[in-house]
């Protein structure tokens, strides 16, 4: 090896040093002890202002509000599916005979969530393309409704028409 090629190795490799090592120590004792490590099954998304909180031509809250309920609907879906399999494996279990003996707390619970989703997003009530704004207009409405006629499904309560 040449001895200029040798020089400029070694300067070259002091540079690298000079360069690599406070990258090296910041990394190692600064970011890494500070770091959380989550499982790669569980991400955490932070929260972001709601369709209601979003003002009018702002698309990115529009967006963020979007893939925010796209997200919760995914994870109400997941939940439902659970309850459901629950009282599933539990009619299995106990049979005809018994199911509503020792499955009543898990089909009540199944019923009050599929009626808490049904609510929040049914596709059918609010068009395939779920759209985080139907579903607050949805709310809307019925929250409406509610104030007008009394909670859904007891019956019209309206004033006028009562007897």
């Amino acid at each position: 090896m040449d001895p200029e090629q040798n020089i400029i190795a070694r300067i070259m490799n002091k540079i690298i040093y000079l360069i690599d090592t406070p990258v090296v120590y910041f990394r190692e004792n600064i970011v890494v002890p500070n770091q959380k490590s989550y499982p790669w099954y569980h991400q955490k998304f932070r929260r972001v202002p709601t369709i209601d909180e979003c003002r009018e031509h702002d698309m990115v809250c529009r967006v963020e509000a979007q893939h925010q309920f796209e997200r919760d609907k995914l994870v109400d879906d997941e939940i439902l599916a659970i309850l459901r399999q629950r009282y599933e494996d539990c009619s299995w279990y106990y049979g005809v005979e018994d199911r509503d003996k020792f499955c009543a707390d898990l089909y009540t619970a199944y019923q009050d969530a599929a009626g808490a989703w049904f609510t929040k997003c049914m596709n059918g009530d609010i068009g395939i393309p779920n759209s985080v704004l139907d579903a607050y207009m949805k709310q809307k409405h019925r929250m409406i409704w509610e104030r007008r006629h009394g909670p859904v499904g007891s019956g019209i309560s309206n004033k006028k028409y009562d007897i």
